[in-house]
């Protein structure tokens, strides 16, 4: 008698090993020919408990039972056409019962429904009260594949008992025909990578030995007790913070980490916050795309109250359904106060920053010239909002006052927004300046908000005004490498808005009750930006206008970058 073993399918495999690894080994399996591939893979894998049921909807019901008895997760198994809607009854009753009854609806490739192929039905949509997430587990062809079935199949075994538990629905696609691809020969099931979910009442894991760091994306304005837990974890751990402006993070453990990553010179082993043993990952979305790829971490920690699974890093470990505080605090302990790893990183920041302020004259005007400036010249107290890429790029390489707090749209991570967000702070304190840096395209997508009649004094615009998006015109952007100089016509979107204008902007803002800088050249620069950046509330709210160009923003980025 021939002996079968798991299918080369990767996407089972990887469904197959997490089911293992999370305990999950009662299953209720219905015949037929697409789900032969899951079911051949585990029916002579002794950890699996099996049951034969024809009709799907006595088996939906037999694995309801088995749950009420066990108190364990059960799968149910089936094939193409109409199986699952077999389900409907037992996965309503689960739905409404918090049961952790897990739906495997075995599937052709997605791209196959609605072409008139036989047994294909579509299973992308279910109603709302039979399980609490669907997913679909694709084939796998590459390494983003294999990451996405990783996530996909822990985000759904998780799911089953969160928040009280409840059924939860994987559609498994398989190629439906018999190859070496779905041929039941590979003998050893490979690995695939856990992710576990701990809440506070939870045992958790203990913090790996190594070189620890925080990473934050962006994040609101820190209490006071917040920062203390940090420093408390990190004075035990010997751990630091990386952090960029909109983090908000301003404690005594903070590395400003974009100026660090994106020099080009320096060798990966001159920088020591690349290469950690845990990073731990708080906050939202972080608009310096770099570091995703050049901090590297054995794995990560997500800490977050809503507990959701965000991969960011594809290294992802465990997930700390909490605040935040109460994270840093269970992991405090009375360990000897230890800072060494944080003196080894900022002594490479302090040495890049050196380097930055030195080659500040040789740069022409342009946003990094300007950020290098003023930044550290904002008034205490004051809150900046940023818009998103070029502008934010370039001043997380400058340095502001402890006491600002730092704004920026990056949740929707769009050219919307940049200046009536910056409006909506300036309202919450009439008292407090608020400034709002954004470069000619984002400026002029939100114009409108110029002539709301609630702005008070307190705002402040910069407008860096290039006449082209200079976030298009990079060298080593990727629109540039694909167009070159054909950029400006329709990706760059140049000569726009007045093409440069040097009066429709001062008419605009003056007709709407602004006060009107302007500087085309370092030397006015230098002449107006201290009323720019006055510290006492004005009779006026400001708009200073800055001219620059393309290739001279692209000039001292370069510069920045340490590129040639």
């Amino acid at each position: 008698m021939q002996h079968h073993y798991y299918t080369n399918e990767r996407n089972h495999q990887i469904l197959i090993s997490l089911l293992k690894a999370h305990g999950i080994r009662y299953v209720v399996a219905s015949p037929g020919t697409t789900n032969s591939v899951f079911i051949g893979s585990i029916q002579n894998d002794k950890f699996f408990q099996i049951f034969s049921a024809v009709d799907e909807r006595s088996a939906s019901y037999i694995a309801n039972g088995l749950i009420l008895k066990t108190g364990e997760p059960v799968i149910i198994s089936c094939t193409g056409a109409t199986a699952a809607r077999n389900y409907m009854s037992g996965a309503t009753e689960a739905y409404y019962s918090k049961l952790p009854l897990l739906i495997i609806t075995s599937s052709q490739p997605s791209n196959r429904i609605g072409h008139l192929n036989p047994q294909v039905t579509d299973r992308t949509s279910p109603p709302n009260d039979v399980c609490n997430l669907s997913v679909e587990i694709p084939l796998v062809n590459n390494n983003d594949d294999e990451w996405e079935c990783e996530v996909q199949c822990n985000r759904a075994l998780l799911a089953l008992k969160r928040n009280g538990g409840g059924p939860v629905h994987i559609n498994l696609i398989t190629s439906y025909r018999y190859s070496d691809n779905t041929a039941l020969t590979c003998k050893e099931l490979p690995p695939a990578r856990i992710i576990r979910r701990f809440s506070h009442i939870d045992n958790v894991p203990p913090i790996p030995y190594g070189k620890v760091a925080i990473f934050v994306g962006m994040h609101k304005i820190w209490s006071q007790s917040l920062v203390e837990e940090v420093e408390r974890f990190c004075s035990s751990n010997n751990a630091i913070v990386l952090a960029d402006h909109p983090s908000n993070y301003n404690g005594k453990y903070k590395i400003p980490y974009p100026l660090v990553i994106n020099q080009s010179s320096i060798n990966k082993a001159n920088k020591p916050a690349y290469d950690v043993d845990l990073l731990i990952h708080i906050g939202e979305i972080t608009g310096e795309e770099g570091a995703v790829r050049m901090i590297h971490s054995k794995q990560t920690w997500r800490v977050s109250p809503d507990g959701e699974i965000r991969d960011t890093f594809k290294n992802l470990t465990a997930v700390f359904e909490m605040r935040e505080e109460e994270f840093f605090s269970i992991y405090s302990n009375d360990a000897q106060y230890n800072d060494s790893y944080y003196k080894e990183c900022k002594e490479v920041y302090d040495e890049l920053l050196v380097k930055r302020n030195v080659v500040q004259e040789t740069m022409p005007l342009s946003n990094p010239w300007i950020a290098g400036v003023i930044a550290n010249k904002i008034p205490d107290h004051s809150s900046v909002v940023l818009a998103i890429l070029n502008t934010l790029r370039t001043w997380n390489y400058a340095t502001f006052k402890e006491t600002v707090n730092v704004f920026c749209p990056l949740g929707g991570f769009g050219i919307d927004g940049a200046t009536s967000l910056a409006l909506g702070v300036s309202l919450a304190d009439k008292n407090k300046l608020c400034f709002c840096v954004t470069g000619d395209l984002a400026f002029f997508y939100d114009l409108n908000s110029l002539g709301n009649r609630n702005i008070l004094s307190n705002l402040r615009i910069l407008l860096v005004n290039n006449g082209c998006g200079v976030e298009f015109k990079k060298t080593y952007a990727m629109a540039y490498r694909l167009l070159g100089d054909e950029v400006d016509e329709y990706v760059a979107a140049a000569r726009h808005n007045g093409n440069k204008s040097n009066e429709l902007i001062k008419h605009f803002s003056v007709d709407l009750g602004f006060e009107y800088l302007s500087a085309s050249s370092k030397q006015e620069f230098e002449r107006v930006y201290s009323r720019f950046v006055a510290p006492e509330v004005t009779e006026k709210p400001m708009l200073f206008e800055v001219f620059v160009n393309a290739e001279d923003e692209c000039k001292a980025l370069n510069i920045v970058h340490d590129r040639k």
